[in-house]
């Protein structure tokens, strides 16, 4: 029996939604009012379709199985998963999702690629199944970039979660139950410390966007794709580990090594940050670099895959 996705906005996380799925062998039925969003979306799904036929498509994937409807009430109508990924603003995904909650099946899950609101307050405006409307956050490329964090909010039961665990699961996501909501939730907490610190490099004039970005790519950024930060500094600690890399480097924790509040967003630092990005791109457009990342991801996951903990015989881990 296939399944089927029912997608509200097409921006680039929508389309992206839409072209996992369809690589699953799902089919998509999609909303968005944007009088450009058809033309938008297929042309979103020709582009990454290349990079999914690489990475392995599922039995009966294709394209042709996306349909485009006038309403939010046609769209949800039979779906199995929901995902609403309307501009991150509060009031409209509160407007839309209530809408969604009154029309979609009592047992569908409703997930909210928000990347910062809790569930608690998506859910607020929710009458009939509040619990099922959750956070179901992904990562940019989302038909490349398995990893969805998943977080339920004060009306969410654990069967819920365990559905919408499993729904992702089949759209060939690695769901991360995040153990209770948070604004930005895990990862993107972390890439904002991050962002935060190099925006500091710039404005100070330690570092160009370059000089940043090479920091991450030739050094952390290739033991993170596999390890992480903790089991990383677990390995610098030799021997005994994670203890002995604390009692060494611990004290360096008090140290001003990073300023976490971030800097004025003055003319001046908009000017540096955007000039160095433009040197990156090299006169590249963005669809030229898009094909280029997707390339390297598509690479980059045949190799890492082999060297997740299932393929090490540890089952039941994330």
């Amino acid at each position: 029996m296939s399944r089927q996705l029912s997608v509200i906005g097409t921006g680039v996380i929508g389309n992206g939604w839409i072209a996992r799925a369809l690589a699953q062998g799902w089919d998509v039925v999609a909303f968005d009012p944007a009088p450009e969003a058809v033309e938008r979306t297929r042309d979103f799904v020709a582009n990454a379709w290349p990079s999914l036929e690489a990475l392995g498509l599922a039995e009966g994937a294709a394209p042709t199985r996306l349909t485009f409807v006038d309403s939010l009430e046609e769209a949800v109508a039979g779906a199995d998963l929901v995902q609403e990924n309307v501009p991150e603003r509060l009031e409209l995904k509160c407007e839309i999702l209530a809408a969604i909650d009154a029309a979609a099946a009592p047992g569908v899950i409703v997930g909210s690629s928000t990347s910062g609101f809790k569930p608690s307050d998506l859910q607020r405006d929710c009458a009939w199944v509040p619990g099922r409307v959750i956070v179901a956050h992904p990562f940019n490329p989302v038909y490349l970039l398995p990893l969805v964090e998943l977080v339920g909010g004060e009306a969410t039961e654990p069967h819920q979660i365990e559905l919408a665990q499993a729904l992702y699961q089949e759209l060939a996501m690695r769901p991360l139950v995040v153990r209770r909501e948070i604004e930005g939730h895990i990862a993107d907490r972390l890439m904002e410390a991050l962002w935060r610190e190099a925006l500091h490099l710039v404005n100070d004039g330690v570092a160009t966007t370059e000089e940043v970005d090479a920091a991450v790519v030739y050094g952390c950024g290739l033991r993170w794709a596999l390890m992480g930060t903790f089991l990383t500094f677990h390995l610098a600690g030799g021997d005994q580990g994670m203890r002995h890399m604390l009692e060494q480097f611990g004290p360096a924790l008090k140290l001003p090594w990073t300023k976490l509040e971030a800097p004025e967003l003055t003319e001046e630092l908009i000017d540096k940050v955007v000039e160095g990005c433009e040197y990156q791109a090299a006169g590249r457009p963005v669809a030229e670099l898009d094909r280029r990342r997707d390339d390297f991801l598509v690479e980059v996951l045949g190799l890492v895959k082999k060297y997740w903990p299932e393929a090490e015989g540890l089952e039941g881990r994330i």
